[in-house]
This record gives C-alpha cells, structure tokens and sequence, in this order.
C-alpha cells in the first residue's frame, strides 16, 4: 500500500473515530429523555405530535405490541411506495413524464426501501418521477432507519432493565430517532453537498451540445422495438450520430444525505456515488463515505452510555474497527496489485509488467483506487449498499472482501441500529460458548442468557444463510435465474451468490453485470429482503422482552468480563467463524476459483 493511499485511509479513521463521543453521547441522551438540546428547544413540537396523532408517550409496550406496531407501520410503508410508482403518471413533479412502473418492478423496490436495503434494479432517471423519489423513496430511507435504531434501543434499554414487563414505545422511539437525530443531521450534511455541487432542483432535464459527436453502430429496430432483418436473415445495423446529451437533474442532494447516514445506500441516478451530480468532489467523496459510518460508530458509545458502562460500546466499537481495517486491508492490496492477466509487454519483450498502478477498471479516476476500496469495504460493512465504483470490475479477491462483509452478517458496523443489535445477539453466542467452557450459565450485562435466548439467537443467524445459500441454488438452477447471468463461468456464479448476500443482508449494492430486474428476481429478492430484515427484528424483540423481564445478577468471580481485550478476540471469532463456516463453500466456486483461474493455478 502506497503511503499516500495509507494516509487516506488513516485521516479517515481518525476522523470517524473522533466523532464517536459526541454523537454517541447525544443519541444516549435523546434515548434515554435528557436534556441533549434538541428535545429541548423542540419538546412543545414533540408533545403536539403526540396529541395529534393520539400516543401517550408514557405507556409502554410489550414486545409483543412494540413488534405489532413496528410490522404494521412498516407494511403500511410498504404500501404507500408501491402506489406512488403505481400512479406516478397521474401525479405532479413528473416533469419528464415517466411512466408507472411495471407492478414486479414497484413490489421489489418497494420492499426494498421499506427494509432498508434499497437494492436497486430500476434506473433512478429513467423510472422514478421526482415525487416519487422524494415522497416514497426518500421518506422511507428516514422511516427504516429509524425502524433499526428504534429496535436497536428497545433491546439495550432491555439490558438495564429490572423485572420490567415492557421494552419501551415504537412510536417515541421512532419520533426521537427521526426528529432529534436523522432530521437535524441530513439537513446539515445536505447543504453541505449542495454546496460540493450536488444538485438539488425542480428543473426538467437539461440538453447540452457535446463539444464532439459520437457515433456508434446498433442493430436497427421498428417502430414496435423489433430487430429489422434483411432477406438472410441477418440483423440490420445502423450508425447512430449523437450530438446532443440530456443531463438528468432533480432533488438530489436531500435524498443523498439521508441515504448515507441512514446505511440507506441506493442512488438518485443510475450510477449511483460515481455520478458527479451524486458524488461531485474528493471532499464529497470523504465526506459521504464518513457518514456512512457516523451513526452505527456512535451508536456502540450510545450503548455503552444506555447500559451504565462505556467500555462495553468501546469493546465492540474496537472489534468491528479491527475486522474493517484487516478486511479493507485485504481489498485495497488486491486492487493495487492488479490483474496478472491483464499484462503488456516491455518494448523489448524482456519482461512482463502487471497493471500500471493497480486495477483501475470501473473507478473513477478522481477517487483513484484507495478512496473506490475504501467505501466498497465500508458501504459493505454498513449495510448501506450505495456504490463509487463498480464492484463487479473489482479482481476476485477484491470483489470477495465485500461479498463477505455482508456475509458476515451485515454486523461490522452495520446498518444504523441493526448493525449493532446484530453485534450484540453475537455477543450473547459469545458469552454463551465461554459459559458453557466453563461450566456456569452464561451473563452478558448482568443477564442471564438462557434456553430462550439462545433459540430467537440461532434464529436471527442461521435466517440469512438460509436465504442467500438456497436463493442462490434455486437461481443457479432455474431458467430464469441463469437467462440473467451474463458472464460464464465462476464470475457469473459470484454475481449470483453477490445478489443474493445484498438482499439476504439488506445491504442493497450490486456486483453488476447480472440481469436482475426480471419477474424472477425481483419478486426472489424482494422476499428475501422482507424476510431477512423483519424475520431478524421480531427475535431480536423477543429477545429484549425476555432479557427486560429478568432481574440483574451481580458480578460475581465466575463471571465472563465482557469489557476486555480478551472478549473483543472471542467476539470477533464468534463473528468470522460463523461467517468462514458458513459461506467459505460457495465462496470457492465464485471469488476463489476466479483467483485461482487469474494466477494461473490449475
């Protein structure tokens, strides 16, 4: 690694690091109802919603009501996305009157928005009207990351419970996450971009005159889209002379923001963060790149804050920044060293010489091959899934490192709030393997991990597996799943299984170069998307509900700390072995065989 590329990564980590505390200690105390300055100035706008829309922030819920409300709320959620794109030719701020978008279509990016995946098999510009990016697909990158957060504190509000029957309340831990965090800090991260020359307008698309005509030959169709034939048989082409090229332009810069701090990911534009209106600049690149990470780093403080002791967030803060580190390590060597193959010949021919500077193919050469590793390595650990690079031109090794993130469990770092309650169900596995090592039943906070709790946490962990290893079987075997793949071979398989992993994860990037915006794959991974997301947050509930209702047993000299180093090494095993256990297999017929079959190993 270059030392200016080892200086990028650094600066950035510093700076993420340095965040940690502040922002942690804020969420802590907008949680926990304290003066945080906000919830302050705003409480009379807080108590006036609630009386409008008929809650009593007193009550609490069961985890059985808090599970109810959340799975209503975000169904009618799922709904309201689905009619906009259903109508959107009879709505305004349709300035280039796009069309509804096919009903399989609308169903998958639906759900994925509702589930915080945002998967994307539609492009933004030529399918979704303004309104629609704005009223449904921007709302619900607030409303599902408030959803995660809002699990996330019922679970650790759990831990410092005593013999309590309830977990909290949906509705105000969705109001305080939307209103006191999400709202305040896409608003000033969205000037901010703004001001990089991200766009942000009502204005219809744009015709500019290209400086140079470009020509290029396509087979020539009728007027009902078919291939014109001549008497042979044979398709008939045309030279096609463009001089002109329409610039797509809308209310970007308010949907970016909240994409990135809410580990949304999706894209206003087709090319998502590697389109300069999205991602214009170096300083928006790094700036971007630093929220999606922001709240699911503070969110470890948050816990540590909520639970009484700050060196538990730090434990798990340290475990998920190593595992980064040594994956994003992995990917930036890889993408350096380029690809063997792609080889030229000295002058002379004396000599072989690899990739002048590393494997450039799909990144932006204003980002360069560090910062498009970087946010490939952190948009995969974050659950986020917006891209700035494409990750299917990445060498094998580097495009399995992401793949494996999401594997892993979508819990380094993660998405905000699921990340972290991911984390914390493996910390109770952890805890659970130590105690039986031991002899002595497990504790994690002071409580006890039980029957129960081990259940709903097989549950949440053998639920994706399931859904990535037997989608990708069904995909591979079925017509309509092989009729998408359009490289053969190990690679073809990778774009499969990478898929899936982002729809089994609800991480939502894409490895491109598969076909996947089909009746087939959409409804597949829309399933998957729904499943994995709220099949995961009813056990985690349950889990919480169960840990609430347990009294707090006291430190004792057969207990397991779970502040330590020592911890932060069986978490982080607990993590890569479920992880390598699991997936290694399948990721032998795609990533590893395509870098054996690239070193030439036979």
């Amino acid at each position: 690694m270059s030392p200016q590329g080892l200086m990028q990564i650094v600066v950035y980590l510093m700076v993420l690091l340095l965040a940690v505390k502040p922002l942690g200690t804020y969420m802590a105390l907008v949680f926990m109802d304290q003066p945080s300055g906000l919830n302050r100035w705003f409480a009379q706008f807080e108590a006036m919603y609630y009386r409008f829309s008929g809650i009593d922030p007193s009550v609490e819920m069961r985890w059985t009501q808090y599970a109810a409300s959340l799975l209503v709320f975000n169904a009618l959620g799922l709904l309201i996305v689905l009619a906009l794109q259903s109508l959107q030719n009879y709505l305004p701020l349709n300035p280039q009157q796009l069309p509804v978008v096919k009903f399989d279509s609308a169903f998958n990016t639906a759900a994925s928005f509702v589930s915080n995946t945002n998967w994307q098999g539609y492009s933004g510009e030529t399918t979704m009207s303004y309104l629609t990016q704005m009223l449904g697909l921007t709302v619900q990158n607030f409303l599902s990351a408030a959803t995660g957060m809002a699990v996330l504190v019922a679970l650790v509000r759990a831990f410092s419970s005593r013999n309590s029957e309830t977990i909290g309340n949906f509705w105000v831990d969705m109001t305080r996450s939307t209103l006191f965090i999400l709202l305040p800090l896409s608003l000033l991260f969205s000037l901010v971009l703004v001001g990089q020359g991200v766009v942000q307008t009502f204005s219809p698309y744009k015709d500019a005159s290209l400086m140079e005509a470009v020509s290029y030959t396509q087979n020539k169709v009728d007027a009902d889209g078919n291939m014109v034939l001549d008497v042979e048989g044979k398709s008939i082409t045309e030279i096609i002379e463009v001089k002109n090229q329409t610039l797509a332009l809308g209310p970007a810069a308010s949907q970016i923001a909240i994409k990135q701090l809410g580990t949304n990911g999706g894209g206003f534009f087709n090319a998502n963060s590697a389109h300069p209106f999205e991602n214009p600049t170096p300083l928006s690149n790094f700036l971007e790149m630093l929220a999606i990470l922001l709240i699911p780093a503070a969110s470890c403080y948050t816990f540590g804050k909520m639970v009484g002791d700050t060196r538990q967030g730090w434990v798990i803060l340290a475990a998920m920044t190593l595992v980064l580190v040594t994956l994003l390590t992995v990917t930036v060597v890889a993408e350096q060293n380029g690809n063997p193959l792609l080889a030229s010949l000295n002058v002379d021919q004396a000599y072989r010489t690899d990739q002048a500077g590393g494997n450039m193919e799909g990144k932006e050469t204003r980002f360069g091959i560090v910062n498009s590793a970087l946010w490939a390595t952190v948009t995969t650990a974050a659950s986020n899934g917006s891209v700035n690079a494409m990750h299917d031109s990445f060498t094998p090794l580097g495009g399995m490192i992401p793949m494996w993130l999401m594997q892993l469990g979508e819990v380094i770092f993660g998405g905000v709030g699921s990340g972290l309650y991911g984390m914390l169900i493996f910390a109770i596995v952890a805890v659970f393997i130590a105690g039986l090592m031991i002899g002595r039943t497990p504790e994690y906070l002071g409580k006890k991990i039980e029957a129960f709790e081990m259940k709903m946490a097989a549950i949440i962990i053998l639920i994706p597996p399931l859904l990535v290893l037997g989608g990708t079987a069904i995909a591979v075997m079925a017509d309509a799943g092989k009729a998408g793949i359009l490289n053969p071979g190990a690679h073809g398989f990778s774009e499969v299984l990478y898929a899936f992993s982002s729809a089994g994860n609800n991480n939502g990037s894409a490895f491109a170069g598969l076909s996947a915006n089909t009746p087939f794959y959409n409804w597949m991974l829309a399933l998957m998307m729904l499943v994995s997301r709220f099949g995961l947050i009813v056990p985690v509930l349950a889990i919480a509900g169960s840990l609430a209702a347990k009294k707090i047993v006291p430190v004792g000299l057969g207990t397991l700390p779970t502040h330590t180093p020592l911890f932060m090494l069986l978490l982080i095993m607990t993590v890569l072995m479920v992880g390598a256990l699991t997936f290694i297999p399948a990721l032998a017929l795609g990533p590893i065989a395509e870098h054996l079959q690239m070193a030439n190993v036979h």
